[in-house]
């Protein structure tokens, strides 16, 4: 079985989300194997978005394409863009509590993204987290300086969460347990 991370972030928080968004993962046959409310501080929010700069390259690269196919103007460098965004998520995740939690299953992390929609929920099909929860756009997100308020983070694939995982949780506070349904989900 794969493991996945979640992170209810401050705007899921304070919409009052917590229940909806674990129960979408758990009626998909999902388990929370940990799960605490903490108020992060910049340290482990720092830790979770590494200062990367294969990922800041490709985060700028993103944003820079989509400003200029608007027909924006961009001053910054790629490099620049993703540092911006990487401190725009850090200070976003330290501004109020968080709820990070640990899912296991069949495919976890690809069936944990399907659910929780693109990146942008503007964007995110109407079905999933984002796409119901929100409509915050890169738009609204750059004008305001602040990062896209999405609901929710979830690891990218399996290998990512397992490395976000250990930044969040002590392999101590991950439980092992069986769901009642297990059995006709996995034989």
């Amino acid at each position: 079985m794969e493991r996945v991370l979640v992170v209810i972030k401050p705007d899921g928080i304070e919409k009052a989300l917590i229940g909806t968004v674990i129960q979408r993962f758990e009626q998909c046959g999902l388990k929370v194997v940990a799960l605490k409310m903490l108020k992060a501080d910049a340290g482990l929010v720092g830790r979770h978005y590494v200062e990367d700069k294969d990922w800041m390259l490709d985060v700028g690269k993103k944003a820079k394409k989509s400003a200029m196919e608007k027909g924006e103007t961009v001053t910054e460098t790629e490099l620049e863009i993703g540092q911006r965004v990487r401190n725009a998520l850090i200070r976003e995740l330290t501004r109020t509590p968080v709820v990070a939690f640990v899912m296991e299953g069949n495919a976890a992390a690809e069936i944990a993204r399907k659910i929780t929609g693109g990146t942008e929920p503007r964007k995110a099909d109407p079905g999933t987290i984002r796409g119901m929860y929100s409509s915050d756009s890169y738009a609204l997100a750059d004008k305001t300086k602040r990062s896209v308020r999405n609901i929710i983070h979830v690891s990218e694939n399996a290998q990512i969460a397992e490395k976000e995982i250990a930044v969040w949780f002590k392999e101590s506070e991950i439980a092992t347990y069986r769901r009642a349904d297990e059995q006709a989900m996995y034989g």
